[in-house]
Parts: structure tokens; C-alpha cells; sequence
């Protein structure tokens, strides 16, 4: 073998190799490539499967700063959870700024037309939302923490499917224009959030294989993403068939 040449089984990843090994999964797998993102940024989707959208999102949204907690209740280090607790801060508010990421969700769902109580209220949530948010939780509750941490990495490329998604909603929805404040705090919280995320992955991944993991946990983090989508795909848009107690487009 060559000196030079890179033994793809044993040899780490440099930082800008991580990075890019990571951004990768974000091409081949993140949402943005879902039929059901694509039928929104092209203006497509009704007023009513917007709503769907919201209301089950908002399932998710919800449970984002549950696993930010359990990641948090896992690291030993003080540095680490004082870095983290900004996240659920981001998500839940504080007494300083109470209007966090999932109040500015809730101003979404009101703008596609919904009861803020009625999305808050979580009852008519597809059944497939439920349990992929939920095994997210079970992911960081039961793989290394260098994984859990890991899988939050989908912010390295979220904030361009954010700005896409922005201009999109602002160009085919006006009527949403009042309810993007989530989308707007993301495009500065994101990178922040991912910035230190990849740098944690890179110092605490010591070999290959750890990488490797820590690159699977990604792909498994985009799977539950575009799990989600398939859901509301087939229940709002073909066939159309919603489960019982699930939220129903009105005529």
C-alpha cells in the first residue's frame, strides 16, 4: 500500500472529512428530497394538508427538547451540559425569552388555520408520527452518548432546506408569512447547535469505527425524519387515507 493512501477501515476521518462524510448522509437521505416537501416548496399542497403538516409536526417539535433533557441527564462533563442546555432553552424559553421554538410552532399551525389548543393538545396525531418521534427518544436514551449526539447533526445542512422552505411558503402561502418566526430563530440556532455537535463528535469519536457509528446515527436520525413524511404522505395525500382518530382535512 502506498503511503499516502487512506485505509479506509482503520484510519480516522479528519475534521473536514467528518464533515463532509456527514453532509453526504444529508444529500443522500434529509427530507428535503421527500415527495411531500417537494409538493409544498412547489406550491402544491392545499391549505388542509398544510395543517396536517403543522399538526403532526408540531408532535415532533414538541419532543425535541425531551431528547436535548435525556442527552443532557448523560453527560459527566460540565462544559458539555452547560452547551446543551441552550437547546431545550431554544425550544421551551425561559423567563427572559418564554416565547421559544415550540410557542413560534404553535404561531405556524394558528397561521395555517388551526386552534393553538387543538395542535398543543397532540390528540389527532398520526399514529406513525407518534412512534417515530418516539423511537428518536429511544435512540439517545439507548445508544452511546456519542451517538445520540451525533444524530442531532442534521442541522449541518438544515438551514438550507430552512431558507429554501421560507422563501417557498412566503412565495406560494402568503398566508403563512405571519407564522415563519420558528424558521427565522432556526437559521441562527441551527449552526450554532451544529457547530459545536460536530466539533464534540470529532474530539470524542477515537477511531474509525466510532465514526462510522456516529455516521450511521445520522442516516438512522434521517430515516426517522422521512418516516415521519411518509406518514403524512399516504394519509393526506395518495391515497388519502387518514387512520381513525387522526386529523381530517375538512371540505
Amino acid at each position: 500500500m502506498p503511503l499516502h493512501a487512506v485505509n479506509t477501515e482503520t484510519e480516522t476521518l479528519s475534521m473536514e472529512q467528518l464533515r463532509d462524510a456527514m453532509r453526504q448522509v444529508g444529500e443522500e437521505r434529509y427530507h428535503h428530497r421527500h415527495p411531500f416537501h417537494l409538493l409544498m416548496h412547489d406550491g402544491k399542497l392545499t391549505r388542509g394538508q398544510l395543517q396536517a403538516w403543522a399538526l403532526n409536526r408540531y408532535y415532533y417539535q414538541n419532543t425535541i427538547p425531551i431528547k436535548d433533557a435525556i442527552i443532557l441527564s448523560r453527560g459527566d462533563d460540565a462544559d458539555f451540559r452547560r452547551a446543551w442546555r441552550k437547546r431545550i432553552v431554544d425550544h421551551d424559553g425561559d423567563s427572559n425569552s418564554p416565547d421559544g421554538g415550540i410557542k413560534r410552532w404553535l404561531k405556524l399551525a394558528e397561521a395555517t388555520g388551526l386552534d393553538p389548543e387543538r395542535v398543543a393538545g397532540k390528540r389527532e396525531v398520526l399514529p406513525a408520527t407518534r412512534f417515530a418521534a418516539n423511537e428518536y427518544l429511544n435512540l439517545v436514551r439507548t445508544r452511546p452518548l456519542l451517538e445520540a449526539v451525533a444524530s442531532s447533526l442534521t442541522e449541518l445542512f438544515s438551514r438550507d432546506l430552512i431558507t429554501l422552505r421560507m422563501d417557498r411558503l412566503r412565495l406560494h402561502y402568503p398566508w403563512l408569512s405571519g407564522g415563519l418566526d420558528y424558521f427565522e430563530a432556526r437559521l441562527t440556532q441551527a449552526p450554532e447547535d451544529a457547530a459545536f455537535a460536530i466539533r464534540y463528535v470529532y474530539e470524542h469519536a477515537k477511531t474509525r469505527d466510532e465514526q462510522e457509528k456516529a455516521i450511521q446515527a445520522l442516516r438512522d436520525k434521517c430515516d426517522i425524519l422521512w418516516a415521519q413524511l411518509d406518514a403524512l404522505y399516504f394519509a393526506y395525500v395518495q391515497p388519502g387515507w387518514p387512520p381513525p382518530g387522526a386529523f381530517r382535512i375538512e371540505d
